[in-house]
């Protein structure tokens, strides 16, 4: 699932291609998402010229001068920026074109969503939690809201509504850094202790997103190309490999659903 660093990598790539260009045609061709995308949105959006690009949690939010265009990756979405020429591939869903190129939206699995928003007060983006690069993601902040909390630590800080964007993959690496045991429970955790996991989440996901976010399967940049944070992961995937820090095994778990790596030696 492409998580928070591969949404701002294909947001970014938008932002630079997309902006104040004119929508001209928008195509429908398979509205069977995980939630029915409305044939509306064609005639909302045709015509209007994309302002600017935000995110919000995993959410790429396209903004008009009346409304947005929310768009969520699913499990398997993702944007590719095309020539106008171009033949369409296999799960190409959602179609936006302008004067020379057009946007296409695919998604194999079909998990993914595209809402037309009239304004950000939306029942899937009021219950999220704070962003955690921005100034509102703090040692404090997430010291209280462990209080108390029972679930695991990386349970914890996956919770969409603590904090947004903390996927699997990041998080493993995270609890890593900070020398953290994912099995602890959040609230057994010390105020000193979450100073280092706040500032390895903030500096995992910032390094993220400057290598162009991490291709295990599926995720592509917006210009085709793959991420390359898969080259510097330190836990994820390298089950009985040894540590980087300190040459212990690498173990794998299943947490909550989920595979968590860590090694047992340096995070006690």
């Amino acid at each position: 699932m492409p998580e928070l660093p591969e949404v701002e990598t294909t947001k970014n790539g938008l932002e630079i291609l997309l902006s104040n260009k004119r929508i001209t045609k928008v195509e429908i061709l398979n509205s069977n998402l995980r939630w029915t995308v409305d044939q509306s949105i064609k005639s909302k959006i045709t015509n209007q010229t994309i302002k600017s690009f935000s995110r919000r949690g995993k959410y790429i939010l396209f903004n008009f001068k009346k409304g947005h265009l929310m768009i969520h990756l699913g499990m398997s979405g993702k944007i590719n920026v095309v020539d106008i020429n171009e033949p369409r591939k296999k799960h190409d869903h959602f179609l936006i074109y302008f004067k020379n190129e057009v946007m296409r939206f695919n998604d194999p699995r079909r998990f993914g969503s595209i809402f037309y928003l009239e304004s950000l007060d939306h029942k899937l983006l009021n219950p999220l939690g704070v962003e955690p690069l921005e100034d509102s993601f703090h040692t404090n902040y997430l010291f209280e809201k462990s209080r108390n909390k029972t679930q695991n630590v990386k349970a914890f800080i996956m919770d969409s509504k603590i904090v947004v964007g903390v996927g699997n993959i990041y998080a493993c690496e995270s609890l890593h850094n900070a020398g953290l045991n994912p099995k602890t429970k959040a609230s057994k955790i010390s105020k000193q202790r979450y100073i280092y996991l706040t500032e390895n989440i903030k500096n995992v996901l910032t390094k993220a997103i400057k290598s162009g976010g991490t291709t295990l399967q599926d995720f592509t940049k917006v210009n085709g190309k793959p991420g390359y944070f898969s080259q510097e992961l330190s836990v994820y995937g390298r089950e009985n490999e040894n540590c980087l820090n300190c040459n212990g095994k690498i173990k794998r778990i299943i947490q909550n659903q989920r595979s968590t790596f860590y090694c047992p030696k340096c995070q006690k």
